[in-house]
């Protein structure tokens, strides 16, 4: 019996299978990008010393930045990225809002803590044997490059609080 159904590869792109491990990761790390950038923007209200809140709002610029690149890279490859943070994100702006309650230092120590997951999870991608070179190559020259300077600055107005 014949259909007129079109078969998977008329309808959609089919991926390769490392086309399709890069696409997860990075689709995952766009979420935590998204993720990252609510986080930042849910907690920039809670400071009223200007340092800090440029440097919150610079770190989530660098955030929105890195998802921008992880969209493109996702489509470049023929995936489609995520468009929500999806369950980290409520995640996060739980733990930020239970932050939030207790105060700036430990609302820095909560965005320190994320950076913290980031490069582990950057770094644990760096390792995977499933993941193409150029995927690879992007992570380790731009997003977990980018997530390493976030703790220093991170740190530095931690320790500004202890004073």
């Amino acid at each position: 019996m014949e259909t007129n159904m079109p078969n998977a590869t008329e309808s959609t792109p089919v991926l390769s299978k490392a086309c399709q491990k890069d696409c997860e990761q990075l689709n995952s790390f766009l979420r935590g990008e998204l993720s990252a950038v609510e986080t930042y923007e849910q907690a920039i209200p809670k400071f009223e010393d200007s340092a800090t809140v440029q440097a919150l709002t610079r770190i989530a610029g660098y955030h929105r930045t890195a998802a921008t690149m992880l969209r493109d890279s996702i489509r470049t490859i023929g995936g489609e990225p995520d468009k929500s943070s999806g369950m980290w994100g409520s995640f996060a702006k739980t733990v930020t809002g239970a932050a939030k309650i207790l105060g700036p230092q430990t609302v820095l120590a909560a965005l320190r803590e994320g950076e913290e997951h980031g490069i582990a999870e950057y770094d644990k991608a760096i390792n995977n044997a499933e993941l193409s070179h150029e995927c690879v190559t992007m992570i380790r020259g731009d997003l977990l490059t980018l997530c390493q300077k976030h703790l220093p600055v991170l740190n530095q107005h931690i320790e500004m609080r202890k004073a």
